[in-house]
């Protein structure tokens, strides 16, 4: 139990920022389209409180980690998006879409440098590199799973943006159900071995990239 609260306190601050910038940038992204449906409501902000889902930002992430999971996910209440009120709706809603892994790439990175900063100027307590680690973890993996092609899922909506009409038009109307799809192939383990898995892999891979300069920096 112990193990299970560290664990609890290290990751809670990544997953917190992770999931309120991931919503924050994808109303920035969509006022910048033309779309201000989530700024008159408020929801274009970097307070917590204003995106924390009861269920998805705290029940699912504690019991998770209760139940020893290798994988630490979670959601906000998203943004309401108008797709219909952007500028060009097929076009921009892609760019709405990849807003919030993109803010989880950069967050990884963030968090790479700060690990690599702490270690550089001799930085020994172990919260402190614990967080930053969770940080990178906790954020590609947001990064990765928010990429998967189904809706409401960012990949499905690039993926619906990108598709001929007809084809997109069928895609969309899978998006009711699309959340009990990917829950589904997450716990058979499919999602895991022909999606997370790999792009967790490539992520790293271009994370360490890009972080090699400052690891000769510090």
């Amino acid at each position: 139990m112990n193990e299970q609260i560290q664990q609890l306190t290290v990751y809670a601050l990544p997953l917190l920022f992770a999931i309120t910038l991931h919503e924050a940038a994808h109303g920035y992204a969509a006022r910048h389209f033309g779309d201000n449906t989530a700024y008159m409501m408020g929801r274009i902000s970097l307070n917590p409180a204003r995106h924390i889902d009861p269920v998805g930002t705290i029940l699912i992430p504690v019991l998770l980690l209760a139940f020893g999971s290798p994988f630490l996910v979670g959601y906000a209440k998203p943004v309401p998006v108008n797709f219909g009120a952007l500028r060009n709706p097929k076009r921009d809603m892609i760019w709405v879409a990849l807003a919030g892994p993109a803010s989880n790439f950069l967050q990884a990175l963030c968090f790479g440098l700060a690990f690599l900063a702490m270690r550089g100027f001799g930085v020994q307590e172990a919260f402190f590199l614990d967080v930053a680690r969770a940080g990178v973890q906790v954020n590609l993996l947001l990064f990765v799973f928010n990429l998967f092609p189904i809706p409401p899922l960012d990949g499905g909506r690039v993926l619906v943006g990108l598709l001929p009409l007809r084809q997109a038009l069928a895609l969309s109307r899978i998006e009711p159900y699309g959340f009990f799809i990917v829950m589904a192939l997450v716990l058979s383990g499919i999602a895991n071995s022909i999606w997370l898995a790999p792009l967790m892999h490539l992520s790293y891979s271009a994370l360490d990239l890009l972080l090699s300069p400052f690891r000769l920096l510090f």
